[in-house]
């Protein structure tokens, strides 16, 4: 540890142009390393958030929905790449439902809802210089979608990986851009200012910015909640859902202690001796859905007057400098989560929202389940299902599933129906044919170094 290792990184940073206030963020987290921070939260600090509201029973008046939706701009995170799938372009480019991608579907629930309310409701989207080309090719698709004045993306900052034994900039000849990487979705509101594109929202007279992941087709622009935050003058809103078994390792909104704040902690933040509270889902009762609302002046205002830092929990991500191999460099990367800036606004606030608002399409598994017949698409891009309770859990074995090919392969007849399925588990090489049904609880199983075929129009039941 040392300050020539900062000194280089910086150096590296501005070589490759990054921008001012981003090379600042980055010393303010190495020097929080350095000094050892890890950003865990006790157990001890903090205690269970209270009653919230949903959004079920906020005020819907018209007039006060279109008023507050006229000053909304959503912002899609869209840096990430399929890599988890084995694609290399953007996640977003990805055909997730009746051939269409999710850039296509956000695209047309943004027009469905100009059209219904009347109102501008700019896209724009944090890119990466991987993701920015073939993301604003599908958008220029269609016609209207870019607002005059307010550019249709910015690109999200970028940082080198630090090496662990002495925290100076790595570097990897066999790739050079995987020395670097991207300091978490908290760079949202770094690469907002250095990029121009808040000031060009609030030049318009943009008040709200909703942000959330472009992999949740669930996550459109509520008017409700717009409403909310205008009526309330809530600087900060997250959207929480009721946490289950299978929300444990998710991160939790809660209150610290020292000043009654709304905070975030994720897993990342919890002490090894807190697990336990950390998972207990009656204690902690809901998660982020990453569906945040931000007014955007306030936001300024912060920026403003910390010189661009805001000073969120630091997160220190540990991996190797090759992702895929686990022999190259071990690294550092710092990172910031944008849902853990709940705490530097004061008057944060939460709002319950269904399960229909949070439907991230993480792998191949949630995939199968968004291209069933458990979700139809409107002409306005929203998803609704007719499956009751929650949705089928799937499990695919992920030595024949897990990379998009492998598994475009196994069901090039189309997805299984799922609708009357509650639980689909299938190992081994299995094939599906055309209109097969999933009924209650099933359970696959290939032979062992075998290929089993399931044949067109099969029923499946447990």
């Amino acid at each position: 540890m040392s300050e020539a290792g900062l000194q280089q990184a910086q150096d590296k940073m501005r070589a490759a142009g990054v921008a001012d206030v981003a090379i600042r963020v980055f010393t303010h987290y190495y020097r929080l390393l350095e000094a050892g921070q890890q950003g865990k939260i006790r157990e001890d600090d903090i205690e269970p958030v209270g009653e919230l509201p949903h959004l079920d029973h906020l005020d819907s008046d018209t007039d006060a929905m279109r008023d507050a939706l006229s000053g909304t701009v959503v912002i899609k995170l869209n840096g990430g790449l399929g890599t988890s799938m084995g694609v290399t372009g953007p996640k977003s480019a990805l055909p997730v439902k009746d051939g269409l991608s999710f850039l296509d579907i956000i695209a047309r629930q943004i027009l469905s809802t100009r059209r219904k309310y009347d109102v501008p409701l700019p896209l724009v989207l944090m890119n990466s210089f991987r993701t920015r080309d073939e993301s604003l090719r599908i958008l220029g698709e269609y016609d209207g979608l870019p607002v005059d004045g307010v550019p249709l993306d910015f690109l999200q900052n970028m940082e080198p990986k630090l090496l662990v034994d002495d925290l100076t900039p790595a570097e990897w000849e066999p790739d050079p851009e995987l020395a670097w990487c991207p300091p978490g979705h908290g760079d949202l509101f770094t690469a907002l200012v250095a990029s121009g594109a808040l000031g060009a929202l609030r030049e318009r007279g943009f008040r709200h910015a909703f942000i959330s992941n472009a992999d949740n087709l669930g996550a459109t622009a509520d008017p409700r909640i717009a409403a909310w935050m205008a009526e309330h003058d809530v600087p900060f809103g997250m959207e929480v859902c009721r946490r289950t078994r299978s929300d444990r390792k998710g991160g939790h909104v809660a209150v610290r202690k020292s000043d009654g704040r709304l905070i975030l902690r994720d897993s990342a933040q919890v002490a090894d001796e807190d697990t336990k509270y950390f998972q207990d889902v009656t204690r902690h009762r809901t998660f982020n859905t990453n569906n945040l609302w931000i007014d955007l002046d306030r936001l300024a205002e912060l920026m403003d007057g910390h010189d661009g830092i805001l000073g969120l929990p630091i997160l220190v991500n540990r991996k190797t400098v090759d992702p895929a191999d686990p022999t190259s460099p071990k690294v550092i990367q710092l990172e910031t989560g944008m849902g853990t800036a709940i705490e530097t606004f004061e008057g944060s606030q939460a709002v319950i929202v269904d399960r229909s608002r949070f439907k991230p399409v993480k792998t191949t598994n949630d995939l199968l389940v968004l291209r069933s017949d458990v979700y139809e698409l409107d002409d306005a891009g929203d998803l609704t299902t007719t499956h009751e309770g929650d949705e089928p859990y799937v499990d695919l074995d992920p030595e024949y599933y897990r990379i998009l090919a492998d598994f475009d392969a196994r069901f090039a007849a189309g997805a299984p129906s799922l609708v009357r399925a509650d639980r689909l588990e299938v190992r081994g090489d299995v094939v599906f044919g055309k209109d097969v049904t999933v009924t209650g609880e099933v359970e696959i199983e290939a032979p062992a170094g075998e290929r089993r075929l399931i044949a067109d129009g099969t029923v499946l039941e447990g």
